[in-house]
């Protein structure tokens, strides 16, 4: 005997089952890692099912929340070669499942064989054993308490079985009823069903999540008194500044208690006078770590008043997360291991070559100690959840383990699903995805240095259709106190406003670190350098908010069209419109189901006007190609009357460089009136 006639069939599997499943999306790395969507919205999930033979098949979605043991059943319907769809709607925050199931369907392929039979023989044989399948159908309605679909279904086989022992012609319509056919569909024989068996998760966000406008500022600089540090008292007095231009988060850096040991001066010198106050992210001092408060800004109760007064205006209090411990921070005398040491046996501070800080230790997150590191970082998060905080933007996490986002991130979500991390890190393309996979629920992006028109179509195409949109959130800003780019160091007032109309309608999530940005901060610490001059990480600065120059009532009417638009805010339905000029960019957002577009122009040169011909097919925004339509400009004010598919535009950045227009289109005229949808 060889070895192949000693292989017995394998006691393992069920070589009944005939179905495959290939190829389910949505998926992200073939279902390692959950996709991401916001409460309400409805997932489109596809697979390709089909089996040996001639026999039909059908599918099923199965779907549920987290922690349900039933699976909810959604039939799925055929595309073609293959492929099936069906959707469902996720309608609370936190994780959702779903698979998929396929099964040859005994019942489909009776009919299916039926309906092509013309001897009546035949068909009175077939009759026979479609009323026994059906017999089979009607029990399975009835285990299931479904008593008038059992009558349907049982109605059904007795006129089958009838018909086959009558002479008559009656035996093919008796195999036709729609009705029961419905009925038996609801309960087939799934003995023999094939189920994917890695189940796909979805992690289900509040709305912010996805949609939410950033506004940063150092509370230590809210004071409008140059001897006077500033204080949350002071912060709460901004609140009102910036619910008016239209922002939702008002986020923080670190505000603990700094360092003193290696504390920074001004312009990050490495000697520090007296009255320096050193770099927020330096954190921790004998007066506490990352529970504690700096006591200049006021105490845990005015921070608590802080946060609740934000929720009054519709705003929320975003905190920075900065895992890293000044010299002096407690944890590094109680917890020394849980540091990276040289070979001296001091503690090794924090370095990017050629960057140096060195009032900044890293945690070593190959430390023996490493269970106990986890669990005091995850105990800072829930410690500041505890004091009403729900969003956390967090400092460089590409520098700590993986494993401990998912899992931290994992555990915080848990008891607290509301819970949106914003990751900062500037990095390699695939550690940032990798991270967003982990759970981040929004990434900082390279926005900041797509300058071009070819950059930014081939950036936001990537980030808009690429694998990434089914987990990456990309949150824009043209600006952050770490990054003074180029482009708003050379191109006056008209690349500010460039720019932050770039981010403001290409990303349905963005942000600025200002007042620097409204206020036109744009003088670098040296020649080629991202550093600003008197950069507030290092010290306190001093605003003018009133001033005659501020782009706030700008960024106000971004914003306004932001809140007021449903096309903008959402990263899906982005179309770069062709334009006959490399210094315009022009593309389209269109809201999910089309009921709202918004057009865009931005003139990329900011020192000359720029003018071109924008082309678009008005049928695919709705509007007929012979109709005109109307093109509303949400930043002036102006209305312009738009024909066919190629269209004239002209931005002088001495007045505006950017058209945000919403695409009206004409309804009908009626006494020489216009009247537009």
């Amino acid at each position: 005997m060889n070895r192949a006639d000693s292989l017995q069939p394998p006691v393992d599997t069920d070589g009944r089952v005939r179905a495959v499943i290939e190829d389910i999306e949505p998926a992200v790395d073939g279902g390692r890692f959950p996709i991401k969507r916001v409460i309400g919205d409805r997932i489109v999930v596809r697979a390709d099912c089909f089996a040996d033979g001639h026999d039909k098949i059908a599918c099923a979605l199965l779907w549920r929340p987290a922690g349900e043991t039933g699976w909810r059943r959604t039939p799925m319907e055929p595309l073609g070669s293959d492929r099936w769809q069906a959707t469902f709607r996720v309608d609370a925050i936190g994780t959702w499942e779903y698979t998929v199931s396929a099964w040859v369907d005994p019942l489909l392929s009776w009919r299916h064989d039926f309906a092509r039979r013309i001897d009546v023989a035949d068909l009175r044989v077939a009759a026979l054993a479609g009323a026994r399948l059906l017999d089979e159908a009607a029990d399975r309605a009835a285990a299931a308490g479904a008593a008038a679909d059992r009558q349907l279904i049982d109605r059904w086989a007795r006129r089958l079985a009838d018909a086959a022992r009558e002479d008559g012609g009656g035996v093919a319509s008796a195999g036709v009823d729609e009705a029961a056919a419905d009925a038996a569909a609801r309960f087939p024989d799934l003995r023999h069903a094939c189920t994917e068996a890695r189940i796909h998760r979805v992690t289900v966000e509040r709305e912010r999540a996805r949609f939410s406008s950033w506004y940063e500022f150092f509370p230590r600089s809210a004071s409008d008194d140059p001897q006077r540090h500033g204080s949350f008292a002071d912060c709460e007095a901004w609140l009102p500044y910036v619910q008016r231009m239209g922002f939702d988060v008002v986020y923080f850096p670190p505000i603990h208690p700094i360092g003193r040991t290696r504390r920074k001066g001004r312009d990050n010198t490495l000697t520090a006078a007296t009255d320096d106050v050193g770099s927020p992210w330096a954190i921790g001092s004998a007066e506490g770590g990352h529970d504690a408060i700096l006591a200049d800004l006021g105490s845990a109760e005015d921070f608590r008043r802080l946060v609740r007064r934000a929720r009054e205006l519709d705003l929320e209090i975003a905190l920075d997360i900065a895992f890293q411990c000044a010299p002096d921070h407690p944890w590094v005398a109680e917890h020394p291991s849980w540091f990276r040491h040289r070979a001296d046996g001091s503690i090794q501070y924090a370095e990017n070559p050629p960057k140096k800080y060195q009032d900044i230790y890293p945690f070593d997150f190959e430390s023996d100690d490493w269970p106990a590191l986890w669990l005091a970082l995850a105990g800072v998060i829930e410690h500041w959840i505890g004091q009403g905080v729900r969003i956390f933007r967090v400092d460089n996490p590409h520098t700590k383990a993986f494993a401990f986002w998912e899992w931290v991130i994992t555990r915080v979500r848990a008891g607290h699903p509301d819970v949106i991390f914003l990751s900062e890190a500037f990095t390699r393309p695939k550690v940032m995805h990798r991270l967003a996979k982990l759970g981040f629920s929004q990434s900082y992006t390279y926005f900041t240095w797509r300058n071009t028109k070819a950059e930014l179509i081939a950036y936001f195409e990537e980030l808009t259709d690429g694998p990434g949109r089914e987990y990456f959130r990309p949150n824009v800003w043209p600006n952050t106190p770490d990054i003074l780019p180029a482009s708003l160091q050379y191109g006056g007032r008209a690349a500010f406003m460039a720019r932050v109309a770039l981010a403001a309608t290409l990303g349905a999530s963005y942000g600025i670190y200002g007042p620097a940005f409204e206020l036109l901060e744009d003088r670098p610490l040296a020649e080629g350098s991202e550093e600003y001059l008197g950069s507030e990480k290092y010290e306190r600065r001093v605003w003018e908010l009133g001033r005659q120059d501020s782009l706030a009532d700008f960024i106000t009417v971004l914003n306004r069209a932001r809140r007021e638009h449903p096309a903008l805010q959402c990263d899906t339905g982005l179309r770069f419109l062709p334009v006959d000029n490399d210094q315009l960019i022009a593309y389209a957002k269109q809201a999910p189901g089309g009921e709202d577009t918004v057009v865009c122009v931005v003139n990329l040169d900011p020192h000359h006007a720029q003018a071109g011909w924008i082309e678009m097919d008005p049928r695919a925004f709705g509007t007929s190609s012979g109709q005109a339509y109307q093109m509303h400009d949400l930043v002036s004010g102006a209305r312009f009357l738009w024909h066919g598919s190629r269209n004239y535009v002209n931005l002088d950045p001495a007045r505006t460089p950017v058209h945000v227009m919403h695409l009206r289109a004409r309804l009908r005229r009626e006494h020489d009136f216009d009247y537009f949808l």
